[in-house]
């Protein structure tokens, strides 16, 4: 009885740990969202630029979660999460001063701080440094998703897990509320009564000075930067707190393995040959991770072409106010998504048996319809009309983006969870090629229209990818068993 009690303990301890650790992850990298019009608007970054930044972030992202995936697996989940968050922090901070940076290399190439050379140094020092947080960011998931594993039982881990999910929602919503309602309307500097700096914006824009968005972002000149030092501070903080108080499986507490004879470290030659045959059939040659990993392709477009350009989206093609849009932001991701994770992760375990694909095939149904709602909604609409079809895109969505990778350490086993879900980041980040470059050009020379529409086709594509596993079990845990 005592063991019973002690257990539930540590595994709601380490699910808020986890929890609040990769909330701040979130914190300094979806910042970006809230930046991206403040960099438009100052230095004239165009929106292919910006969608290039998210697709290298999100390529090396996945790439990375792979990668960390490997070595998480193999060793200690808390320190390399620690150790992620803190660098993330580091490079943040350089983020934000990266134009001060890039001032410096001008003056030197002689154009002094201004022109061509300051504009190109600006956009690969940018470039180079949001690269860098995104194989940082890699850190983040693998080891909690080794660790959750570690201490949950398959037939609660679609519960638990989901619940830990809103760690996504948690950090993604904070950091458009920090830097939406906070940041951008505060720290920023007022310009709109120089009319250099109007006319300087307006051109950057491709506006005319007296349009009403030069005088929005004229108000908030120069308050991107702050969008990202203030919150690697708060993720500096955060990497203490993970090396302080997370304990990666329940043998560091004295307390017995919840399922199976996971090490925490394979250390010996044959412990190493025998692991490496596991991985391989559970992980590589695996047909239920393929479709898996493709179709977490598909979700991920949808869901970072609404987080990555939800606020310059919700501005430009349903003409909200700043104000507005973080509002509506927030309340996808903290109100739609945490609703919908919780929900699904709950339905998956009551009604569809824990088999989480078979949820994440009605969820993507539902994400088709409910974004065809949100795009022919007018754009002169009042905005809390706008927000509850966005909304709801957040609660269908965040369903098989947590289940997917639930859905993976079923059929990987927690011996092989972080490698599992290592090779479905990769195939989610790769999205990022669509989402963001891709919408990016879309956006800018035809229109947020065929967005929606790109959007609303691949939410099909996933459904469909999803329909071919159908039959697939809940878990591979009685197979391993055999």
């Amino acid at each position: 009885m005592q063991t019973s009690k002690s257990l539930k303990y540590w595994q709601w301890r380490t699910i808020i740990i986890t929890m609040v650790g990769y909330a701040m992850f979130y914190l300094v990298r979806k910042n970006f969202a809230l930046a991206m019009p403040g960099l438009q608007a100052d230095y004239g970054i165009s929106k292919v630029q910006l969608g290039i930044f998210l697709t290298l972030n999100g390529v090396i992202y996945g790439l990375s979660r792979f990668v960390n995936g490997i070595l998480t697996d193999r060793g200690s989940a808390k320190r390399i999460m620690a150790l992620g968050l803190l660098l993330c922090g580091v490079v943040n901070i350089g983020f934000g001063c990266s134009d001060w940076f890039a001032g410096f290399l001008a003056r030197i190439a002689g154009s002094h701080g201004s022109g061509v050379a300051f504009a190109s140094i600006m956009v690969y020092t940018m470039g180079l440094l949001w690269v860098v947080n995104g194989f940082l960011q890699g850190m983040g998931v693998p080891p909690c998703t080794k660790t959750i594993s570690q201490w949950i039982h398959p037939n609660e881990l679609a519960t638990k897990m989901s619940i830990w999910n809103m760690s996504h929602s948690i950090g993604a919503g904070l950091a458009m509320a920090l830097c939406g309602w906070f940041i951008m309307p505060h720290l920023g500097t007022d310009v709109s009564s120089n009319p250099e700096m109007l006319a300087a914006i307006a051109s950057n824009l491709s506006l005319d000075v007296a349009d009403p968005k030069v005088l929005q972002f004229a108000a908030h000149y120069g308050a991107w930067r702050w969008c990202f030092i203030l919150p690697a501070l708060v993720a500096v903080l955060g990497s203490i707190f993970l090396i302080c108080t997370l304990k990666d499986s329940p043998t560091d507490v004295g307390l017995p393995e919840v399922v199976g004879k996971k090490k925490a470290i394979v250390k010996t030659p044959e412990e190493k040959a025998e692991y490496k045959v596991f991985v391989s059939r559970r992980v590589y040659r695996n047909p239920v991770i393929w479709v898996l990993a493709l179709t977490n392709f598909f979700v991920y477009i949808v869901r970072f072409a609404c987080l990555d350009w939800g606020p310059t989206l919700l501005s430009e093609a349903k003409g909200m106010s700043l104000a507005s849009a973080t509002t509506v932001m927030v309340v996808f991701e903290l109100i739609g998504g945490n609703l919908g994770m919780l929900f699904w992760g709950w339905a998956t375990d009551h009604i569809f048996k824990s088999k989480a694909h078979h949820t994440s095939l009605v969820c993507m149904i539902g994400v088709a319809l409910v974004t065809a709602c949100f795009w022919f909604i007018p754009s002169d609409a009042a905005w809390w009309v706008t927000m509850i079809p966005f909304a709801f895109i957040g609660f269908f969505i965040y369903g098989p983006q947590a289940l997917l990778g639930i859905c993976a350490v079923q059929h990987a086993t927690n011996r092989a969870a972080a490698t599992a879900n290592g090779i479905l980041g990769i195939f989610g980040y790769a999205s990022t090629i669509v989402s963001g470059v891709i919408f990016g050009f879309i956006a800018e020379h035809w229109g947020w229209n065929l967005v929606f529409v790109t959007m609303i086709v691949v939410s099909i594509a996933a459904a469909l990818m999803l329909l071919t596993i159908f039959r697939a079990k809940a878990s591979a845990y009685e197979e391993e068993q055999q």
